[in-house]
């Protein structure tokens, strides 16, 4: 049975923010793995084997390891994550993902879109000219299936919109649709695994619809 994380998670996670060097993890590092990695990765596959339906959709954990040429003056980081997404489609966060992360706060899993192109989000407005319908069906359905809101950054001028019932999407510069949890008894949980699949498999829909423009 999968046995989710424990409080010395949170705990290792609040360490290595204030401890960011190579001595204090090595001495940590039992702790990070039994801990933090180990569940993660168990978790990870729990969710990979959930959608093994979906052709061409692929498991990617991150590592705690930063690449030293971007961030030179920070060894590890202070967060893990895994996400789903079809390999080939540009750089991580251009593309839509289904993913989860931990971090000393907590942990949050959903849909994103996080750092798209603008290229990227006018194709998605002329998609959901051209289908409203099926596009408010699809985010009504995944809303009220995961709890989570279909949200994201905007534009500082509106861009108009055609369909007022599109409007609350049409100034979106990304798409963002994340339950956010403090630390909790899901967490630690065996039923994490259970709670995340069905989230995300709420918003898998939208995923398909914004891979096909």
């Amino acid at each position: 049975m999968l046995q989710g994380f424990s409080p010395e998670t949170i705990d290792f996670l609040w360490g290595i923010r204030f401890n960011n060097n190579r001595e204090w993890f090595a001495a940590h590092k039992e702790q990070y793995q039994r801990t933090l990695y180990e569940p993660m990765k168990a978790l990870s596959a729990a969710v990979a084997a959930h959608f093994s339906d979906v052709p061409e959709l692929r498991m990617h954990l991150s590592r705690i390891y930063r690449d030293m040429r971007m961030h030179p003056s920070t060894y590890y980081k202070d967060s893990l994550w895994f996400h789903l997404e079809q390999d080939g489609h540009g750089a991580v966060l251009e593309s839509p993902l289904l993913c989860f992360d931990i971090n000393p706060e907590g942990y949050r899993f959903g849909f994103l879109l996080a750092c798209a192109r603008a290229s990227q989000m006018d194709a998605l407005r002329r998609r959901m000219l051209e289908r409203p319908e099926e596009f408010l069906r699809l985010v009504t359905r995944a809303e009220r299936k995961s709890g989570a809101k279909l949200g994201g950054d905007r534009y500082k001028r509106p861009k108009p919109c055609p369909d007022e019932r599109l409007t609350p999407y049409f100034s979106l510069k990304n798409f963002i649709a994340i339950v956010e949890r403090a630390p909790d008894d899901l967490l630690f949980s065996p039923e994490l695994a259970g709670e995340v699949c069905r989230v995300l498999r709420a918003w898998l829909p939208l995923y398909e619809f914004c891979m096909r423009i």
